[in-house]
């Protein structure tokens, strides 16, 4: 049996991503403990998500601090009581500045609704299809100080239908994010995931630049 992995979760909104995280801690072989859900809005839904599974909870509006910098620095303090190995972002809405990245560098995890690089940013699902892009997905990835451009883990494509619309796009696209973070997550937690040198490391071995990908 692994060593048990504390995690943070960060998140701004309904946290479905941190529900499914959540899940998949419930088999009695995880090596993954949420230590601590963290979220800039206190009304945010994936707070009561936490309390309903007995996770400690803290909101930190960022709306009371003098900038990113202040901002960060206070949430560093506050990540770091719990002591996580792992901090994982689930729809935190805010840019992290460098000094935040730089002082989780290789321990900080981010999923992103498109198949990076395409699509970095916001509307995703609309850009993929204004695009006429067959394929579409999600992306984990090693966060850097590139927004959503650090090195990637594991991709999950799914083929776009001539009938999609962002809406229905989104809602296949979430099926597929609840699957793969989880398996991200479990792997960093059983050491079988790295951040090195050239990239992202899965059993000792470099991750292509797509990391590892799953067709649908």
């Amino acid at each position: 049996m692994p060593k048990t992995c504390d995690v943070v979760v960060l998140l701004s909104g309904t946290g479905s991503n941190l529900q499914a995280l959540i899940d998949s801690t419930r088999t009695g072989d995880s090596s993954v403990r949420i230590a601590a859900v963290i979220s800039n809005r206190a009304d945010a839904y994936g707070l009561q998500r936490a309390r309903d599974a007995g996770i400690d909870t803290r909101a930190l509006d960022h709306k009371a601090f003098e900038g990113r910098e202040a901002f960060d620095a206070a949430l560093i303090e506050l990540i770091d009581a719990f002591n996580p190995k792992l901090v994982v972002l689930a729809g935190f809405m805010r840019i992290l500045s460098a000094g935040f990245v730089r002082h989780y560098q290789g321990r900080l995890l981010n999923i992103h609704p498109s198949l990076l690089p395409k699509h970095k940013g916001l509307h995703t699902h609309e850009r993929a299809l204004e695009a006429g892009d067959t394929e579409h997905g999600c992306s984990v990835h090693f966060v850097t100080e590139e927004l959503d451009g650090g090195p990637l883990v594991v991709q999950a494509v799914i083929p776009v239908e001539l009938q999609d619309s962002p809406q229905s796009l989104a809602q296949r696209v979430h099926v597929q994010e609840h699957l793969i973070y989880p398996m991200a997550v479990r792997w960093f937690a059983e050491g079988r995931l790295a951040l090195g040198e050239q990239g992202a490391l899965l059993d000792g071995q470099l991750l292509a630049a797509s990391g590892h990908l799953i067709r649908n």
